[in-house]
């Protein structure tokens, strides 16, 4: 096992990073990567010493105000970890060398994002446009540098597979907020929980998301939802959700599937931008459930109700109704319910259905 300690170093200017583009050395494990300025200790230096003299090195600046934003760890496949102390830098002085390692670019902050970065960076990229103080991030990378494994402050982050539009695996695996970030397409798992009624013939149970939830806090929504983490799919993180969000244990054939819809929005959200993507699997539930006997995960769901499924569908389609019944249901999803439990179609022979 080898361990390394390093520095690694974003200097701000004018709403802009120094960035520095590996291109020089061909075995170099960051070749092609946009990254900051840093390097590895020298014998007896302190991060600080190690910091001022990369950076000197590197750029020619001598720092003159820096802050310690983080500690990240790195494990590399079985045979590498590497501590890395993180730094901002905002006061420097001094004329800037060429660097032997590659070539260095003011690049607007927004637009780093673009950038052929490593998966994990976007992750410290985004915890210091939040804004936070200070941080342990671990990361863990396979032999194919692929993100298998992140956590923050010793809490396990979610990890989404990047999907194409069919539905397969890019390759590419995404920590859910930078997947939000950046608008990556991931799939996700909706599941409506219903009961037969003598109103329109079900009632669908709709939960109200917590207030501390990163989209759409406070709004009613599908019965259970959530993301399919990475290395997972459909049925089982569906079923993982309603045990969960609901405290229900179910099981894959219990679960009626409805279809595969894309959908998606972009707001913002605690003043972070918030881009969703989904590649939603939607099943019906239809096994008996008494909701004053539900275990609701406080940090998801604040409050659970029954309602008419027409009654339901009235007020998402009614946009005036959205003060008195803010909501985050997509029409088009409530309406291939519908379809499914063949309520429309007796809606529409009845002359109530509108689009």
């Amino acid at each position: 096992m080898v361990s390394k300690m390093s520095t690694l170093c974003y200097i701000e200017k004018d709403g802009k990073y120094l960035m520095l583009h590996r291109t020089v050395k061909e075995n170099d494990v960051n070749k092609d990567k946009w990254i900051g300025v840093g390097g590895h200790f020298e014998h007896g230096e302190s991060p600080e010493e190690c910091l001022l003299r990369e950076v000197k090195e590197e750029t020619g600046y001598t720092l003159t105000s820096w802050k310690y934003r983080g500690l990240v760890t790195f494990v590399y496949g079985e045979d590498v970890v590497e501590y890395m102390s993180l730094y901002t830098a905002d006061g420097f002085e001094g004329e800037p060398v060429p660097c032997d390692e590659g070539e260095l670019e003011w690049i607007d902050k927004e637009k780093v994002w673009s950038l052929e970065l490593w998966e994990g960076d976007k992750v410290f990229f985004r915890l210091l446009d939040e804004g936070r103080e200070f941080f342990s991030l671990k990361l863990v990378y396979d032999e194919n540098d692929v993100l298998r494994y992140a956590a923050l402050d010793g809490k396990a982050l979610e990890l989404f597979d990047e999907r194409n539009p069919d539905g397969t695996c890019t390759g590419r695996v995404k920590e859910r907020g930078v997947a939000h970030r950046e608008g990556a397409l991931h799939a996700t798992v909706h599941t409506w929980i219903v009961r037969p009624n003598e109103g329109s013939g079900y009632d669908v149970l709709l939960q109200k998301r917590s207030e501390t939830k990163d989209s759409n806090p406070g709004c009613y929504d599908i019965s259970s939802a959530g993301h399919v983490e990475s290395g997972y799919d459909y049925p089982e993180s569906a079923v993982r959700e309603l045990e969960e969000e609901l405290g229900i244990r179910a099981c894959p054939e219990q679960l009626r599937e409805v279809g595969t819809r894309r959908c998606g929005f972009e707001g913002e959200f605690y003043g972070q931008p918030f881009k969703d993507d989904e590649l939603s699997r939607i099943y019906l539930y239809e096994e008996p459930v008494d909701i004053e006997s539900l275990s609701l995960q406080e940090d998801e769901v604040s409050e659970v109700t029954w309602m008419d499924y027409a009654e339901c569908r009235e007020m998402i389609l009614d946009e005036s109704l959205k003060e008195f019944f803010p909501h985050c249901i997509y029409a088009e999803e409530f309406n291939m319910i519908g379809e499914a439990l063949g309520i429309l179609e007796q809606m529409e022979g009845m002359g109530k259905i509108a689009f």
